[in-house]
């Protein structure tokens, strides 16, 4: 009997690094690893008394003098507000619409002095007589004024503690503000805020779950200092367990240390996926919102080289206090200024470097005609730059070098070089010839954190072989950057299974794929067959156009990548993607460019895509239920020009809302055949098949579609004695 397809029997070698650069995942790891007593409830804050020193570029907003009275409105730093509490929906109704940031650090003593101009829209039902914003536990706020055409007016300000892990020390800072005018639903106001403090890392959040100091500083490394093993964590032992950080400032925003202000409500990484929930929430909610940086950082001893933020590369200019002394002795400011751009599908993160990258892994020159698949489509259109993408670096150019690598100790450089050469072939057939810019390493010995073409990571880690898989996926956002997550996760995480099945075959991808989509099964909405019918009374979900949870835009989206390949064969596909991700992105409407792609993928492949694209890209119906209904095989007897054969009928229903194109496989001793079968929402569908010798087995999808159950069907063929020849 011929072998078939059975994902259930290969245990591919897997390496934990294959997923550990998914930013939300290694806390999540680390949460699933805890005892089950940690505790879900955070203690009662304790509230920090003390005076609020600041200190900004340019002419802060007015604030009391030091021996000054209070307003009579105001509340002193440290004791709860007056008047109606705030609730955590009242602080979910506030949208950021700009930012404009005016940052000072002084990495030597962890310091941070911040002035941010906020443009905020009321997102709610009601007028907002106050409001709350949040920075991180361990900053003080100073002042705040509201900014107008006529002027700007000072507001009261209470600031108290208040527990959330949306913040590494387990602890934000609100500010609760009293409006001169309630806000209306819709309106929006600008507020201009000075706040200050240390930003040392803390294992403050994690510890009071129960994981150990070495596991929290693993995860939680953000800090500003030359080293987070100085630092100021809440466990004694914190700190000598602490990984060696050799970034001057390395901050991942939102979820992990709230450098910059947000109103968000308290969240805890014991109440199940809220936290990562409100996370991709925010990014969608503010993806198009512009933001500007003025960054200035103090520097002992040689300049810092550059700064990245929100990915985005700016060289620091260097004014030294006494040019004329020893490199070692200089002091000074290095400054950057980073344009107002849209933030894109990202937490607002900044990072600062001391060495400059290295380029490594040119791509072979004689590789780049014969490597890009769009030769066969249009071959004379150009491979853009990224200008246009909220989410990428205004700055790239297309690039021959595969990596851009900044690190102290190059030991294994050469073996990242030869992974990352052996990996671009696979990334070339499938999106083009060239990257639209390199892969950004910067070496750190924390858990790995990536945002596009922008990765925070070990390289001894990623530069051994058994990480390959996760130094594709990275490598997949040097060309990938559409500003679209469903696209740029999607085909990342699409990218880290076509090389499991390049190395190990197709079974072991096919059982990686089920791995990969195994908790969709659970979390998916449910349809019967009234509500798929009627649009007013279904379930909404996550469309992957609009999804905010990995789940969909990553998992779910490579799970339709690779069904998608299925449906239009490989060549269509690659075709399309390397004509797509070559032109500029778009601030187009998600749909919109769905759509556009959904035509560029009919017109490669010749093949109607609309109902694929309706039931699992520009809608959630959540997932079909598969089964096989009946088997009938007949013999075909010998005719003219013919031997004997079988036909075999085959019906099988689909009890789920989506529309579905799966393999059917009909097995025999000696032949198989395949063919693929459209079975649309709640209903049956017959086909017939015939193959030369007496069927013995029917399979109905081979894994590659995710569906409610299981994801393979079989049914033994039992064929009739008299029908036996």
């Amino acid at each position: 009997m011929p072998t078939h397809p059975n994902p259930s029997s290969y245990r591919p070698q897997r390496s934990v690094a294959q997923s550990f650069l998914y930013s939300a995942l290694p806390l999540a790891l680390l949460l699933a690893s805890l005892p089950a007593s940690a505790q879900t409830t955070p203690p009662q804050a304790t509230p920090r008394h003390g005076e609020v020193l600041f200190q900004s570029h340019g002419a802060p907003p007015p604030t009391p003098d030091a021996g000054a009275p209070s307003e009579p409105d105001a509340v002193q730093p440290g004791h709860e507000p007056t008047g109606p509490v705030l609730t955590d929906a009242q602080r979910s109704f506030i949208l950021f619409t700009a930012y404009d940031l005016d940052a000072r650090l002084a990495p030597d003593t962890s310091h941070l002095t911040l002035r941010a101009r906020l443009t905020l829209r009321n997102i709610g039902a009601q007028p907002l007589a106050r409001i709350a914003l949040q920075i991180s536990s361990s900053l003080h706020w100073g002042s705040a004024s509201v900014l107008a055409p006529t002027g700007s007016t000072p507001l009261p300000l209470t600031q108290h503690l208040i527990d959330t892990d949306a913040d590494h020390t387990g602890k934000a800072s609100e500010a609760v503000l009293d409006l001169p005018h309630p806000l209306a639903p819709g309106a929006t106001l600008t507020l201009d805020t000075v706040y200050s403090g240390a930003v040392p890392a803390s294992s403050a959040r994690l510890e009071r779950l129960g994981a150990s100091a070495t596991q929290a500083l693993t995860t939680d490394w953000d800090a500003i200092g030359p080293s987070a093993s100085s630092s100021n964590s809440s466990s004694s032992e914190a700190s000598p367990a602490s990984p060696s950080n050799p970034l001057d400032v390395a901050l991942r925003g939102f979820g992990n240390v709230l450098w910059y202000p947000v109103a968000s409500p308290q969240l805890f990484l014991g109440e199940g996926a809220t936290l990562f929930q409100a996370i991709g929430q925010q990014r969608f909610a503010e993806q198009f919102a512009p933001i500007h940086l003025r960054l200035a950082v103090e520097y002992h001893g040689p300049p810092p080289t550059a700064a990245y933020f929100c990915t985005r590369r700016q060289p620091l200019t260097a004014y030294s206090d006494n040019p004329n002394a020893p490199l070692a002795d200089a002091s000074g400011i290095a400054t950057a200024d980073f344009s107002p751009q849209p933030i894109g599908f990202r937490q607002p993160s900044l990072f600062v470097v001391d060495l400059p990258e290295i380029a490594a892994a040119p791509l072979p020159a004689a590789s780049l005609p014969a490597a890009s698949p769009s030769s066969a489509g249009d071959s004379s259109a150009p491979l853009a730059s990224s200008s246009a993408n909220p989410g990428a670096n205004h700055d790239v150019q297309p690039t021959t070098d595969l990596l851009s690598v900044e690190t102290a100790d190059p030991t294994d450089l050469a073996h990242l070089t030869a992974s990352a050469e052996r990996i671009a072939p696979l990334l070339q057939t499938w999106f083009g010839a060239l990257p639209l810019s390199p892969l950004t390493l910067l070496d750190h010995p924390g858990d790995p954190f990536q945002d596009g073409p922008l990765l925070v990571a070990p390289l001894h880690l990623l530069a051994s072989t058994r990480s390959s898989p996760a130094l594709a996926h990275s490598l997949a956002h040097a060309w990938v950057q559409t500003g679209q997550p469903w696209f740029d996760e999607g085909l990342a995480q699409f990218v880290d299974l076509l090389w499991v099945e390049q190395t190990d075959g197709r079974p072991a991808a096919i059982l990686a794929l089920n791995n990969l989509i195994q908790p969709l099964n659970i979390a998916e909405v449910g349809f019967d067959s009234e509500q798929a019918a009627d649009a007013a009374t279904a379930p909404a979900g996550q469309p992957l156009v609009s999804a905010t949870d990995e789940l969909y835009y990553r998992r779910k989206a490579a799970a339709v990548w690779w069904m998608l390949r299925g449906i239009v064969g490989d060549t269509a596909l690659q075709h399309a993607l390397a004509q797509w991700c070559s032109q500029p992105a778009s601030h187009a409407d998600p749909t919109v460019q769905a759509i556009t792609f959904e035509k560029l993928l009919e017109k490669t492949s010749g093949k109607d895509l609309g109902w694929f694209f309706s039931d699992w890209v520009l809608r959630d119906r959540g997932l079909p239920d598969l089964s096989i209904v009946a088997v009938e095989p007949r013999l075909l007897p010998a005719g003219k020009g013919h031997d004997a054969g079988w036909l075999v009928s085959v019906t099988v229903h689909n009890d789920g809302a989506p529309a579905v194109d799966v393999p059917l496989t009909v097995l025999s001793a000696s032949f198989t055949s395949t063919t693929r079968l459209r079975i649309p929402g709640f209903s049956n569908v017959s086909t017939r098949v015939i193959v030369e010798a007496p069927p013995t087995e029917v399979i109905l999808n081979d894994g590659s579609t995710p569906e409610v159950r299981a994801g393979t069907h079989t049914r033994e063929v039992i064929l009739q004695p008299a029908a036996t020849p």
